[in-house]
């Protein structure tokens, strides 16, 4: 698979798609990471632990809430190379800090996977999405070393849709607050069809193609049949089928024309909407601005917008009008690490709600 179909690929169909214990993974003085594990229903969900190696009685917990569908508990992706996942690297840092921190897999990756899909096909959705969160809080809340009032999470794009959810539904266990990185301040089709067009804008009929694109969404959306043209490249035409494809269903439908910028109005807990200036699959300006109109009045929102942070918070040293979707396929190599200006922002909020 080419890089530029590979990083079309991560970037719009990553919109799309009893507790148990194992044996701790890590050695050393530094933070100690346990896998767990709990049902849903007859479905199963695998997560990773990160603690403190020393710590004394109820602490702060950070839930993580990946974004793209395919992405790992640590935000990596089938579709990229590499295992070095922000997630995971973040959890980390704030183990160092004090903090007990959990990174889940969705129930459509992991280890279960398979069987999972199986059981869910034509019933991921919303309030699929919605019982994984409020499951993770739930198992985070029941631990003995963390104090369930003091519950934040940390979402990376798609994520901040289910979180939001999550909190606008008056759950049982309330959150502390909320980090969202990479949130879309569009709809997530909107942002499809601004990536879309930039593969196309490489044909030389592509303002007709992308008329097309937009008919054969449409017909989708309806529930009619939808109408793959053959001119489209190959990583369009994959898109679409996606779109269709039943162990999506119902949820692409419910998320298309979703517009979470309004329910920042909404939030009452403290939260921080954090956006990389060369992050190139959610934009700091076109996402950022609807999300700050809304937040406008509503003092428990702020917005930070690192430099050099791309979508996944590592640091990107290129300028951001030098950056194309290849460069996506890079996010998760061994050589790439967290952005600092990003890091710091977070433990600066982090520390100034929990202190």
């Amino acid at each position: 698979m080419s890089v530029w179909k590979l990083s079309i690929l991560a970037i719009v169909l990553g919109f799309l798609v009893g507790f148990g214990l194992l044996a701790p993974r890590s050695e050393g003085t530094g933070p100690i990471s346990t896998d767990v594990r709990w049902s849903i229903e007859d479905t199963t969900v695998h997560a990773t632990v990160t603690k403190p190696r020393h710590s004394e009685g109820r602490g702060p917990a950070v839930l993580f809430v990946a974004g793209s569908g395919p992405t790992s508990r640590d935000w990596t992706s089938p579709l990229l190379e590499g295992e070095n996942g922000s997630a995971r690297l973040l959890a980390e840092v704030l183990a160092e800090r004090g903090y007990v921190t959990l990174r889940y897999d969705k129930r459509t990756t992991g280890p279960d996977a398979m069987p999972n899909i199986l059981k869910l096909t034509g019933k991921i959705s919303m309030a699929s999405h919605l019982a994984e969160v409020a499951s993770a809080v739930k198992f985070l809340a029941a631990r003995s070393d963390v104090d369930p009032s003091r519950i934040y999470i940390l979402t990376s794009s798609e994520g901040a849709i289910h979180a939001l959810n999550y909190v606008r539904g008056n759950p049982d266990i309330p959150l502390a607050g909320m980090i969202l990185t990479g949130a879309p301040g569009r709809t997530i089709g909107a942002v499809a069809e601004t990536q879309v067009g930039a593969i196309l804008s490489r044909s030389e009929d592509a303002e007709a193609l992308l008329a097309s694109y937009k008919q054969a969404v449409d017909a989708f959306l309806v529930g009619k049949e939808m109408v793959v043209d053959p001119k489209f490249p190959v990583a369009v035409q994959q898109v679409l089928g996606a779109l269709a494809a039943p162990v999506n269903q119902p949820f692409v439908r419910e998320l298309w024309a979703l517009d979470i910028a309004p329910w920042l109005a909404e939030v009452t807990i403290p939260t921080l909407v954090v956006i990389g200036k060369k992050d190139i699959q959610v934009d700091w300006q076109l996402d950022g601005q609807p999300l700050e109109v809304q937040a406008a009045r509503n003092p428990a929102v702020s917005f930070a917008y690192p430099e050099d942070a791309n979508h996944v918070l590592k640091y990107e040293p290129k300028a951001r009008e030098a950056l194309t979707p290849a460069d996506v396929a890079t996010y998760n190599l061994p050589s790439q690490v967290l952005d600092p200006e990003t890091v710091t922002r977070i433990l600066e909020w982090l520390h100034s709600q929990d202190s």
